[in-house]
């Protein structure tokens, strides 16, 4: 079963928490602190948002293809490309939270990225949007973000 914390009424304003309830997609959750901000985000697809002209892949996962966009020969997440990049443009906003990690073989950044719903990339897995990709989680992040989210996977 996922959980999440619920932070309701009084006690949302003291940022305490007084119950575990089940995930649902439209429930408000504690946002992740990240160093550095970024605006003008946009979805590119379940895994990829560009903020300005920076291009960013989320960290440890992998969300299904657009058509089109699997290469003969490369083994795909399985699952819906525009349900995925959906669930993606759900989750964010035009100003998010990052936590840059390095850059990919294309020149994206590599980054843990949060909005008012929390991390993107716990976000996509725990709406079977994505999979888990423990060996693209530099320093095991998203698995310390979100470990139910990953135990799924």
């Amino acid at each position: 079963m996922k959980a999440a914390i619920l932070i309701l009424g009084s006690a949302a304003l003291a940022g305490v928490a007084i119950g575990v309830a089940p995930l649902m997609s439209d429930q408000v959750r504690t946002p992740a602190r990240y160093p550095d901000r970024v605006s003008g985000c946009r979805v590119t697809d379940g895994d990829t948002i560009r903020c300005g002209a920076e291009r960013i892949r989320l960290l440890g996962i992998d969300a299904p293809e657009l058509p089109g966009h699997c290469a003969e020969g490369r083994e795909c997440a399985p699952g819906d490309g525009f349900a995925s990049t959906t669930s993606l443009e759900n989750a964010t906003t035009d100003e998010m939270e990052i936590q840059r990690v390095g850059e990919d073989r294309y020149g994206r950044t590599l980054a843990m990225v949060a909005g008012p719903k929390g991390d993107l990339s716990c976000w996509q897995l725990a709406h079977g949007q994505a999979i888990y990709k423990q060996k693209w989680d530099n320093g095991y992040r998203v698995a310390r973000a979100c470990p139910s989210a990953v135990q799924q996977h």
